[in-house]
């Protein structure tokens, strides 16, 4: 009997535990998003999302992994289908061409005798390579790839060219554009399209290898506007100038800015706030939604700048991995980098940034493809949701409840409406959300409108996208939209990303460790006017 008695406690002991497990996962809370219609607060490019293509080679190695694989520009498959469908999905996709070996590389000409060979390496050297070259044959070979796949092209120059290198982690010395100047006159002469040039690659501030006094970089800028200016002479729309790429500096990017006001058309700084890819509280930081407050500043700041020193001037993120040195396997990655990498891009859209460029396209551990195989990592799909759905114009968002619930919204892409970014990073809570439009002409919000049916007692419907990882492993390579696997079908093609429809009655659910985008076509707010005229 006693022995029963401890079998059936032991018993009511487990079931006790099972009962609080399922209460734990259960575990629900309400809560408002506040979206004030009358007025956006930050408009964004309509191509926002961007990618980058880097030029590393495989011996490109970090932390003892070599993750690049033949990923570099010099080397990778141009005539691989999943490649070429998953740039054509997005129709266009901007490609940033650049990385830490742009500033070594130069350009072969159509009368070089001497070899054009590609990066060796040297570990006495900066980024432990030798100088390396670009041959006419495969600038011609990525431009028929970018023309066949509609790709939107910025390329990053040189600037170290002609600068003498100092053992105190300066440079000194002018940019010397001659071989930039006959890469560029060639470019024109092809007929091949450039959105931007830019210049340089993490020389401002401190640097990164090496460094570049703001001043000195002005005057390389305007070097670079005068060439375009002349070798595009006839050409209409000339390519943009993009500087200086590198991280942001206040007092550095300020001096530069107020020195370029009439010249430089982009100003762009890289984001690494996570640190570097071996550290082993990567996902921590992704999850805990103060650490991912902190990088506001920096757009904070820049925006200001800009405000303030009269220019016309655009703020883009040309390159961002999060994670420095290559990332880190099965984190950046993975379905749990899209918490930061959307988080990102609806909070530099907030602070005016035009345009978000991804490090990378495809190589390192942060590629929004596989390395070797193309297949489309998480990020890729987060990243193509963004670009069908959010239109251009940001509206000012706020959420009551829980901290761990991250919300961003713009107007429609498509016509109509607005669209909802939701972002849970908590592990056993399941939010509920409701919507309520607000002015800035009342000291509390108010509901304004909720549906075109509702007055007369009808209901419409929204569309959402809930993603998730693939068996609730934050570590999967696999997405999961709406309960089903994003895969390639037989001939490579992108998957349909297909939402549920939802009643407007019902609050829109997002569940633990999920991101959802809901499109409400049935809002119609002031901020949104003109939005549905925007080009798809």
């Amino acid at each position: 009997m006693g022995f029963l008695s401890c079998q059936m406690g032991i018993c009511f002991l487990v079931l006790l535990f099972i009962s609080r497990c399922v209460f734990v996962e259960s575990k629900a809370e309400n809560g408002t998003v506040y979206i004030d219609g009358e007025s956006g607060i930050a408009e964004i490019d309509n191509d926002f999302v961007c990618a980058t293509m880097d030029w590393w080679p495989p011996e490109k190695c970090d932390y003892g992994t070599c993750s690049w694989d033949h990923a570099s520009l010099l080397y990778v498959d141009l005539n691989n289908t999943i490649f070429q469908n998953a740039i054509k999905a997005f129709s266009p996709l901007k490609i940033r061409l650049g990385g830490s070996l742009q500033d070594k590389l130069i350009y072969e000409t159509e009368n070089q005798t001497e070899p054009c060979n590609p990066f060796a390496q040297n570990t006495s050297a900066m980024f432990g390579f030798n100088e390396g070259c670009l041959p006419l044959t495969r600038w011609d070979e990525l431009n028929s790839f970018f023309n066949i796949t509609g790709a939107v092209i910025i390329f990053g120059l040189n600037a170290l060219n002609g600068r003498t290198l100092l053992d105190d982690g300066s440079s000194d010395g002018a940019w010397d554009s001659t071989n930039a100047e006959s890469f560029m006159r060639y470019t024109v002469k092809k007929n091949y399209k450039m959105y931007a040039w830019e210049l340089g690659n993490e020389l401002s501030g401190s640097g990164v290898g090496t460094k570049v006094t703001a001043s000195q970089y002005a005057i390389d800028t305007l070097t670079l506007k005068n060439l375009v200016e002349e070798i595009y002479d006839s050409i209409e729309p000339k390519p943009r100038i993009i500087a200086p790429g590198g991280f942001f500096d206040a007092s550095w990017f300020k001096t530069f800015i107020n020195e370029t006001t009439d010249i430089l058309d982009v100003v762009s700084h890289h984001i690494y706030n996570l640190g570097a890819g071996v550290d082993e509280d990567l996902v921590d930081k992704i999850l805990d939604p103060s650490y991912l407050d902190g990088e506001a500043d920096t757009f904070a700041q820049l925006e200001n700048i800009l405000e303030t020193s009269g220019t016309s001037v655009s703020a883009w993120v040309g390159e961002a991995g999060g994670a420095y040195n290559s990332g880190h396997d099965l984190v950046t990655n993975a379905f749990v980098f899209s918490f930061w990498y959307l988080d990102q891009l609806g909070m530099s859209a907030v602070y005016d940034t035009k345009t978000y460029c991804r490090q990378t396209l495809i190589g390192g551990n942060y590629g929004l493809l596989n390395t070797t195989t193309f297949v489309p990592n998480p990020d890729y799909y987060s990243a193509l949701l963004w670009h069908r759905l959010m239109g251009r114009t940001v509206l000012s968002t706020n959420f009551t409840g829980t901290k761990n619930l991250r919300s961003y919204a713009h107007c429609a892409k498509e016509p109509d409406g607005i669209t909802l970014l939701l972002i849970n990073l908590d592990n056993v809570t399941t939010v509920n959300v409701n919507l309520t439009l607000a002015t800035q002409l009342e000291s509390l919000p108010q509901i304004r409108l909720v549906t075109r049916d509702t007055e007369m007692g009808g209901s419409s419907t929204r569309e959402e996208y809930h993603l998730t990882a693939k068996d609730g492993n934050l570590h999967s390579q696999t997405m999961v939209l709406n309960g089903k696997d994003l895969t390639l079908n037989p001939a490579s093609e992108i998957p349909p990303l297909e939402p549920l429809y939802v009643s407007s009655l019902e609050p829109i659910v997002v569940a633990p460790y999920s991101i959802v985008f809901a499109h409400i076509p049935y809002l119609t707010l002031d901020a949104c006017g003109g939005d549905s005229a925007v080009e798809l």
